[in-house]
């Protein structure tokens, strides 16, 4: 993609209405008219939740580039379309399901039953969840949902995604939406990127994306060690679901910040389990801390399979970047961010063959119940536990 011809007509037309809301709000003026020509300055203002005279200031921008013209309401001349296809990546497209889940966004449409159904053997076959690293895998429901979330946030199409962590598999159900959105994959200009420090998660993701052609490139990541110079300031968006403890969350979200471009409004889609009042205040001050704003926060969003620890749902809080957006944490990081880091648990299983005690825990041997029923009981080697004590140390 040429990035200056983008720059040429996004960037500047920012700078010269000097919109606090950057870059994207324009793109995204650009997008609502490419799909409705004709339509109104009013109706561009209520969508975009800009005043009236702030879109007719860039309306009359963009007819001086040549992109719009003003004739029967705003429409893209030629070199617009040109500029919408070939430049911001919407060439092959398939506009019509683009606005449908534009408009109705978690509406059971049949090609979003199509990527559940494509990708439900994919999510059943995934590694199992490592609970040592607070890994709680969520549906195939709520990762096609947040695949949806980069939709209606325009960051889905010719945009770089990123996935701090993702034993969700949000990268597959993203890759399964371009690919629905796509008459052809190779006109998509989307690429994700995963980062995690599990390589099974890694390994098990790039497999599935080298077998079904989808833009996605896996990278093994310690996030309590700085991102390398070539995945700073690159990125459009990025996903997380941290650790459920406020270092945790801290630091995968300066990671995260750190990758992001330089620019005001920039997504990030931040899962996290529906805390005490007290725990949401110190997290919002982390939030103010990193410079950030909640734009929006859709309570249960996200659901679990056999997260009893968090009730097996969570909340999606998505926040965008201001000029005075940082990370928290730049240097490598040496603390605990793990809740079995913190809160340290041992559990005692039974066999129910043969009522040996094993047990689990973090300080033990073995250190989920996960890992006992793939090695055996180690007298009788059968894999049927009952718990039957549990002792916090920490």
């Amino acid at each position: 993609m040429n990035n200056k011809y983008e720059w040429d007509y996004l960037q500047q037309v920012s700078e010269n209405v000097n919109i606090e809301d950057g870059k994207q709000c324009i793109e995204k003026v650009l997008i609502n008219i490419y799909f409705k020509e004709g339509i109104s300055t009013k109706e561009l203002a209520r969508n975009n939740l800009l005043p009236i005279p702030i879109i007719t200031a860039i309306k009359k921008e963009f007819i001086k580039y040549g992109l719009l013209v003003q004739y029967k309401g705003i429409r893209l001349t030629t070199k617009g379309k040109s500029f919408m296809e070939d430049e911001l990546g919407f060439k092959g497209l398939n506009k019509n399901l683009y606005a449908k889940l534009l408009s109705e966004p978690w509406e059971e449409h049949e090609e979003i039953l199509d990527i559940k159904e494509e990708v439900s053997e994919i999510f059943i076959k995934r590694p199992q969840a490592n609970v040592i690293i607070d890994q709680s895998k969520c549906t195939v429901d709520t990762a096609v949902r947040r695949a949806v979330l980069a939709l209606t946030n325009s960051v889905l199409i010719n945009k770089k995604i990123l996935c701090i962590g993702d034993d969700d598999l949000v990268s597959i159900a993203i890759g399964f939406l371009l690919k629905k959105l796509f008459v052809d994959i190779k006109y998509c200009k989307t690429t994700i990127c995963v980062m995690d420090i599990d390589e099974r998660i890694l390994n098990y993701i790039q497999g599935v994306a080298d077998k079904e052609n989808l833009p996605i490139k896996c990278y093994h990541t310690n996030f309590k060690l700085p991102l390398s110079k070539e995945f700073k300031e690159g990125f459009d968006c990025f996903f997380t679901d941290p650790p459920y403890t406020l270092q945790g969350m801290n630091l995968f979200m300066s990671r995260g910040i750190e990758a992001l471009k330089k620019e005001k409004g920039m997504p990030i889609f931040l899962s996290y389990a529906h805390k005490s009042p007290e725990f949401d205040f110190t997290m919002q001050k982390s939030f103010i801390n990193m410079g950030l704003m909640i734009s929006k926060i859709l309570s249960a969003f996200n659901s679990y399979e056999g997260a009893g620890i968090i009730g097996n749902t969570g909340q999606m809080i998505i926040l965008k970047t201001t000029s005075k957006s940082k990370p928290l944490i730049e240097s490598s990081y040496n603390g605990l961010i793990y809740t079995g880091e913190f809160k340290i648990t041992v559990r005692q299983y039974k066999c129910k063959e043969c009522g040996e005690i094993t047990k689990v825990g973090i300080s033990e041997n073995i250190k989920t119940i996960e890992e006992l029923k793939e090695r055996g009981c180690g007298k009788c080697n059968t894999s049927i536990f009952k718990i039957c004590e549990k002792t916090k140390i920490v």
